[in-house]
């Protein structure tokens, strides 16, 4: 066997380089006020935390087979049985409301008063085991009881579906749940979706001719594949939105198993979001999860695997998602004004900034935010109040 050269050895690693670096999210001209977001599944939770906490950014969402908002309260048995199904009772809506106005008090979500004016969609098929309907009914409320009538809100639970997003002609059979959590029930719910929260749109288009682009998601989140996110990520562009048109924005959050190592780019293709973007001038941002230790399933963050702050505005993936879409509009993400105390964790113990919250873990007294282990460093933040918490002036 002939043995390579050093040059050759050079070509390959510059080709493997090239072959696996995504480019830079590019910029476009953007209303973000016509921005949108939804999700299926654990991309529903992620969905609904991220259209509470940035509000003030958004005009609607659509949540599929997913609960209400801060539902798992960062616990895993609540979220598998309480979120998903029912076994410690279902969601109280009331309750979930009250610690979302405590986190609006404390300036961690934009004020909730901006959801009056939005439009929800909700999707509950029938034969769906995993999210049940006695869950995704809390959803409807909660949004009822935050001051939406019921005009804004299109909740459909009588489509004999399993656990999946919903199309005219693609994926598995309407009633199954399983990979690729794409199901064919001859409906098409993108359109659905995005005709309720944008009014009377344009029909689609047969065939996408815009430009799906693959790009760097680790520009927003260091280190992202231990956060759970991958190192890249996806955005469709229409052409009329990549030739300088004022384009809106609509937000995509796949569920769990449905990365792209999972089923490929079928979240993307066979969906129907295209077909709608193309023919209404909407760009669609495909964030992408990544698998980790605690979450082997590849889901968003709505339990707290990597993140107690996952649910706000400064949680990891919170904030990488958002700093996404102001990329899109060409706008940099706005940075914090704050007090600073950098130290090591056991020196702001020392101080009484912080507390062992488990061996050898400290939090931040007041927010209880987590720090880490004992001799990392990290960044605390004081408010007016001398309250101490992590990172982005969070409380």
């Amino acid at each position: 066997m002939r043995r390579l050269g050093p040059a050759a050895y050079l070509a390959i690693l510059v080709w493997s380089y090239a072959a696996e670096a995504a480019a830079p999210l590019p910029s476009f001209i953007v209303d973000l006020e016509q921005t949108s977001v939804s999700g299926l599944s654990s991309g529903a939770y992620m969905a609904g935390q991220f259209h509470v906490a940035f509000s003030g950014s958004l005009m609607g969402a659509g949540i599929i087979a997913g609960g209400a908002y801060g539902c798992s309260n960062g616990q895993l048995p609540l979220a598998l049985n309480q979120c998903m199904q029912t076994h410690l009772g279902a969601p109280d809506p009331e309750l979930l409301l009250d610690r979302a106005r405590e986190r609006e008090r404390q300036g961690r979500i934009d004020p909730l008063a901006n959801l009056a004016d939005d439009r929800i969609y909700i999707f509950s098929g029938t034969e769906d085991d995993t999210v049940t309907q006695a869950v995704v009914d809390q959803t409807a409320a909660f949004y009822r009881l935050a001051g939406l009538p019921d005009a804004a809100i299109r909740y459909v639970d009588d489509r004999p579906a399993g656990h999946a997003f919903i199309t005219e002609d693609q994926g598995a059979s309407c009633s199954s749940t399983g990979s690729p959590f794409i199901n064919d029930c001859d409906y098409d719910q993108a359109g659905d979706l995005l005709r309720h929260i944008y009014g009377p749109l344009n029909p689609p288009v047969t065939a996408p001719s815009g430009q799906l682009i693959e790009f760097d998601q680790a520009e927003f989140l260091p280190d992202p594949k231990n956060h759970g996110l991958n190192e890249s990520g996806f955005v469709y562009i229409p052409a009329d939105c990549a030739a300088s048109a004022i384009c809106r924005v609509h937000i995509a959050f796949h569920g769990c198993k449905q990365a792209t190592a999972l089923i490929g780019d079928r979240f993307r293709t066979t969906t129907g979001y295209r077909q709608w973007a193309d023919s209404n001038r909407i760009i669609v941002l495909y964030p992408e999860a990544h698998a980790t230790l605690t979450n082997p399933n590849s889901c968003w963050d709505w339990w707290g695997y990597d993140d107690q702050n996952y649910a706000i505005k400064t949680g990891r993936q919170m904030a990488a998602v958002h700093a996404m879409l102001l990329r899109l509009a060409g706008e940099a993400p706005p940075a914090p004004v704050c007090p600073e105390h950098t130290a090591a964790n056991w020196q702001h113990w020392q101080a009484g900034r912080a507390f062992v919250c488990s061996w050898w873990w400290f939090c931040a007294i007041g927010s209880g935010d987590q720090l880490g282990l004992a001799l990392s460093t990290t960044t605390l933040f004081e408010n007016e109040s001398g309250e101490i918490s992590l990172g982005g002036c969070r409380l």
